[in-house]
């Protein structure tokens, strides 16, 4: 693999956040680009949470989490992004918007940039199509949240090189992820039963089945799963769930695909998650999901 020296994070939204935790804890400067000036603010606090958490619970010494932390710097200026030998595109699944975004960054950054796309539900192959470069675009879907899980769905659109495989791959390695490999079909893994799976429960609650705390703790307590559906979705974000169920329903015209309702009125009502504080639960800080 030839040598990464600085890497990307293109969208200081939640996943963002995370993915930008994980390539600082491995020691690598790191550029976190947004539009949003406010977000950025937000994503650098976040940040700076995390890795204090870090070091109270004693996860790392206190001159490692500095170190993470400055390692990390926040622009939005696109033309930032020139020098930078990864970038990993972690915005809305929206193939319009993210390839409006992958043709700014042909026009700064080099030709032989690898091109990470975070995308949960659209094909890797159309999302290369709006780049200069597919050939150096890769599929690489994080497991929320990054910062705490390893797991990373790798996949090869039709045009993807090799050689940007493997690069990919080593670099996953690199800052201390899981990669596993995944076609490129729709839902790849891991959204091909959650997506459906967390319409399920939403349909479950607007039918009057269960409240979603007593929805959670039935999932945790006989599935054994570390968090609830419910409390997952309001980390994901309700807004992330119908976009990707819209994105998913598209392809597939799987009815439990299709956002359910409830799930399109919480999100006209602003009630997204813990990104405004308030989904299925009620939140009183921004605080990053714990270290």
């Amino acid at each position: 693999m030839s040598e990464i020296g600085q890497a990307a994070v293109l969208g200081a939204g939640t996943m963002g956040v995370g993915i930008a935790i994980t390539i600082a804890r491995a020691g690598l400067p790191i550029l976190m680009y947004d539009k949003s000036q406010d977000a950025l603010d937000r994503a650098g606090r976040q940040i700076r949470e995390f890795f204090d958490a870090s070091v109270a619970k004693g996860k790392l010494s206190a001159e490692t989490a500095e170190k993470a932390v400055s390692a990390v710097i926040l622009t939005s200026r696109i033309d930032d992004l020139a020098p930078v030998d990864v970038v990993v595109e972690a915005i809305f699944e929206d193939l319009a918007v993210k390839h409006g975004l992958f043709r700014e960054i042909d026009a700064v950054c080099r030709a032989d940039m690898l091109r990470l796309t975070n995308t949960s539900t659209l094909s890797i192959t159309e999302l290369a199509a709006g780049s200069t470069r597919p050939d150096q675009v890769v599929g690489a879907h994080y497991c929320l949240p990054a910062q705490l899980m390893k797991l990373v769905e790798m996949s090869r659109g039709i045009h993807t090189s090799n050689a940007a495989w493997e690069r990919a791959w080593a670099f996953q390695r690199l800052t201390g992820q899981h990669p596993i490999e995944a076609k490129d079909r729709p839902g790849f893994i891991l959204n091909r039963f959650c997506v459906p799976y967390h319409n399920d429960v939403i349909r479950a609650i607007e039918a009057g089945v269960a409240e979603p705390a007593d929805i959670d703790r039935a999932m945790k307590a006989a599935m054994g799963f570390a968090m609830g559906p419910c409390e997952l979705l309001d980390l994901i974000g309700l807004d992330t769930q119908i976009r990707a169920s819209e994105a998913f329903y598209s392809v597939t015209n799987d009815p439990r695909t299709a956002p359910p309702p409830l799930l399109r009125r919480m999100v006209a009502a602003g009630h997204l998650g813990r990104k405004t504080k308030r989904g299925f639960y009620d939140y009183e800080h921004d605080a990053l999901f714990g270290a």
